[in-house]
């Protein structure tokens, strides 16, 4: 794949025009190798030392450096895994350009943000650099972030990262954090005219997530973040049943919580449990099983700190308005400033666009982060 020196729009439509469907999430698709290939072939075309690590097997992140080695880096970083396309209202992998819009599955989510940082990179890294640039494109940001995890399991590190996840070009310094639960409720089989012996357990979830609605209403009084907001909670999904005449015997419930910075996931878990207890103590047949199945932290770095005044100050010069929002989608953030990276979010495109039916990436926008990156880019290889 050629693609021209420092060309961020040319290399945002190549990379959308290769399926990199998560194939966890679409297990007939071939997922993101293709693509990390082509992406590592552009860089070492650029003049950048790649690497592939496929872990796990078949699924290679890309990392690139420039720069002298062995001094302070800083990453940009990216993913290549896209969801499903079923629904969508335009060709998913066509990369077609209209009304200064580029279309496609991933063109916000985020490829246009991962080439945006690949030509800011080669554009601001000059020849006396005291500094390097890492650049890393990550796999299966959109499951179990098995990329990230293994990134940093393999000792890749930095002294502060950028993700280009779609943020309207706003600083994005925070973002919540999410638990999955599974609850299994337990009733009694019975015929449905033996309303004396049996026990409606499709009833009872019912019961449940309303002592749980009463809860949701009371966060608007409750912990705020200043850019965040509140926690929330609701219910995904509800199986149960096996016929109109007959009582059900089982119920089960997926919940998810979405978290700030500063809850836990123990805090999380206790509201579904306490909830339980205050419902049994109503109903004293009333039996559940409460059971985590997942959870990611939240992510926050201080709006003062030294990463986000780089891009303040970055942006400021540039000339583009300084917005500092929170974001409201799960990242990768999350693990990196968990492992001691303070990580931002910063990219072009709108998160309201990822995963939906129609999904485009402003071309201006990706020509505005580049340009704000590639400054940040000069300034910290300059070392000031």
């Amino acid at each position: 794949m050629a693609i021209p020196r420092g060309d961020a729009i040319a290399l945002a439509r190549a990379l959308i025009q290769i399926d990199s469907r998560n194939p966890t999430l679409v297990p007939d698709s071939a997922g993101e190798g293709e693509c990390a290939r082509a992406l590592a072939s552009v860089l070492d075309d650029w003049g950048f030392a790649v690497e592939l690590s496929e872990t796990p097997p078949g699924r290679p992140n890309v990392v690139a450096r420039l720069g002298p080695a062995d001094t302070p880096a800083l990453m940009l970083n990216g993913h290549l895994d896209v969801v499903g396309v079923d629904g969508m209202t335009h060709e998913p992998f066509a990369a077609e350009v209209r009304d200064n819009r580029m279309y496609g599955r991933g063109s916000a989510d985020m490829k246009g943000g991962l080439a945006a940082i690949c030509a800011a990179a080669l554009d601001g890294v000059g020849s006396g650099a005291k500094r390097q640039i890492l650049v890393t494109a990550v796999v299966d940001e959109e499951y179990e972030s098995l990329g990230m995890r293994a990134l940093l399991a393999s000792g890749v590190s930095a002294d502060a990262a950028i993700i280009t996840e779609p943020t309207r070009l706003a600083i994005c310094p925070a973002h919540r954090g999410f638990a999955w639960f599974d609850v299994s409720l337990r009733g009694r089989a019975a015929h449905g005219s033996r309303y004396d012996i049996g026990i409606d357990a499709i009833t009872h979830a019912g019961l449940l997530l309303a002592d749980l609605e009463q809860l949701e209403r009371t966060r608007d009084s409750g912990p705020r973040h200043p850019l965040l907001g509140r926690g929330s909670l609701h219910a995904s999904k509800i199986y149960g049943g096996v016929g109109m005449s007959t009582y059900p015997e089982a119920c089960d419930l997926a919940i998810e919580r979405r978290t700030l910075p500063g809850e836990s996931t123990e805090k999380a878990m206790a509201e579904i449990v306490d909830a339980c207890a205050r419902v049994k103590a109503r109903h004293a047949n009333f039996d559940a099983k409460v059971t985590l199945t997942t959870a990611q932290l939240p992510s926050e770095v201080p709006p003062d700190a030294p990463i986000v005044r780089r891009l303040r100050r970055a942006l400021e010069r540039e000339n583009v308005p300084v917005r500092i929002e929170g974001f409201s989608a799960w990242t990768d953030a999350a693990l990196l400033n968990e492992a001691g990276i303070p990580a931002i979010c910063f990219g072009p495109g709108d998160i309201s666009m990822a995963h939906a039916a129609e999904e485009f990436v402003p071309v201006e926008e990706i020509g505005i982060a580049t340009r704000v990156l590639t400054r940040i880019v000069s300034e910290w290889c300059e070392g000031t």
